[in-house]
């Protein structure tokens, strides 16, 4: 079966690829097994298991084993390392960069990524995106918001765009700018776990369980 090609980043081989490796280089210190790089690409423990092996024979990760278990992480002795990481956070990075950054907003129920970034990382083509658009559901504070985008942006290296709008603005679709969210691809990448109802929502629009916090 013919792989289709990156949507984000075309010298790599598929959209697996780069999200599995994008997981590895995210955090070069944390260490995973291959049920949860299958399981953060939204692949298939053998699909995962064959790139991983390809990384482990190009040298770009390194392996240790724990029993049955294999602890994959990111080589960052590797003399292409900050350059594949730049890459990668580019392109794949930053569902798990902005869930990162965003993560301590006080009054914030959610975090979607969505624009072309977001329908380029779903597999939509057309042109590479030139920012990341943020969406930030709640009462977050403004400044706060800005800071988390500056933060994302530095290590991202493309612009990060945020934008706040209250979930009774989100829920009631009164404005046209929610309406059309609503209609194209959306990434969920914080959720807060004890709002039931948005979980569910979410899940419906997007076809994946979202991150909880």
């Amino acid at each position: 079966m013919k792989v289709a090609a990156s949507s984000l980043a075309p010298i790599l081989r598929s959209d697996t690829q780069g999200r599995i490796l994008a997981r590895l280089f995210e955090d070069p210190d944390a260490e995973h097994t291959l049920t949860d790089l299958a399981h953060g690409a939204g692949t298939s423990f053998p699909t995962a298991q064959r790139e991983i092996n390809r990384a482990l024979a190009a040298e770009i990760v390194t392996e240790r084993r724990v029993g049955p278990a294999r602890l994959v992480r990111a080589n960052a002795v590797h003399p292409l390392f900050d350059a594949l990481r730049q890459l990668l956070l580019a392109t794949y990075g930053p569902p798990a960069v902005v869930a990162r950054e965003f993560a301590g907003l006080d009054g914030a129920r959610a975090v979607l990524l969505f624009g072309s970034w977001a329908a380029r990382y779903a597999g939509q083509p057309g042109r590479a995106p030139n920012d990341v658009d943020v969406l930030v559901l709640g009462d977050a504070d403004r400044d706060a918001v800005d800071d988390a985008a500056e933060r994302a942006e530095r290590q991202i290296g493309l612009p990060v765009q945020a934008t706040v709008r209250s979930l009774a603005q989100w829920r009631k679709e009164q404005e046209s700018f929610i309406t059309e969210v609503k209609k194209r691809p959306l990434i969920p990448v914080l959720v807060d776990e004890q709002d039931a109802g948005l979980l569910g929502e979410l899940d419906r629009l997007t076809g994946q369980h979202p991150v909880t916090r």
